[in-house]
C-alpha cells in the first residue's frame, strides 16, 4: 500500500494527584477545550471529554505516531503547567503518574462517547475505584490492589 490508513480510537482515563478534587466546573469549562487543543497539536481529534473533580475521561482518535503514551504525557504536562501558571487551582495542581488507555472499536464509539460525556450520572452509582476495576476487568487487565494512590 502506498499510504498508511489507520483509525485508532482510545478511551483514556487519568486522575489528579492523590485524587484531589481540583477539576471543579469552572476549571473544567476551560480545561476541556485546552485538552482538545493539545490533542489537535498531537495530530489527533478529541471526540469527547468528561469527568469528575478528581479524574477525566477522553475519547480520542489518534494517528499511529505519536504514541498514546506521548499524547497522554503532552496532555498532562501542558495542562498542569497551564493550570499552575495561571493560578487556576488553589494548590499546586498535578496529575497522577499513570493512566488507563483502551482501544475502542468504531462499532461502539457512540456508546463510549455517551459514557464519557455522562460521568456525573455514572458516578451517582459508582465510585472511581469501582469504575477503574470494572474498566480494567472489561478489557482483560488485572487490577493491582497494591497500586499506591500517588
Amino acid at each position: 500500500m502506498p499510504r498508511t490508513y489507520a483509525r485508532l480510537c482510545f478511551h483514556i482515563v487519568f486522575a489528579t494527584k492523590r485524587r484531589t478534587p481540583w477539576i471543579l466546573p469552572e476549571l473544567a469549562r476551560e480545561l476541556y477545550p485546552f485538552v482538545a487543543g493539545i490533542v489537535g497539536d498531537q495530530g489527533g481529534l478529541l471526540l469527547a471529554i468528561g469527568g469528575m473533580p478528581d479524574h477525566v475521561h477522553l475519547l480520542v482518535d489518534l494517528r499511529p505516531h505519536p504514541s498514546v503514551a506521548v499524547v497522554v504525557k503532552a496532555i498532562k504536562g501542558s495542562s498542569s503547567r497551564w493550570i499552575n501558571e495561571d493560578g487556576r487551582a488553589s494548590d499546586h495542581f498535578a496529575w497522577q503518574e499513570g493512566y488507563a488507555a483502551f482501544s475502542v472499536s468504531p462499532s461502539v464509539l457512540e456508546r463510549v462517547r455517551t459514557y464519557v460525556l455522562n460521568q456525573e450520572q455514572h458516578h451517582l452509582k459508582s465510585t472511581f475505584l469501582t469504575e477503574q476495576r470494572d474498566l480494567l476487568a472489561k478489557h482483560g487487565i488485572a487490577f493491582d490492589e497494591a497500586d499506591p494512590e500517588d
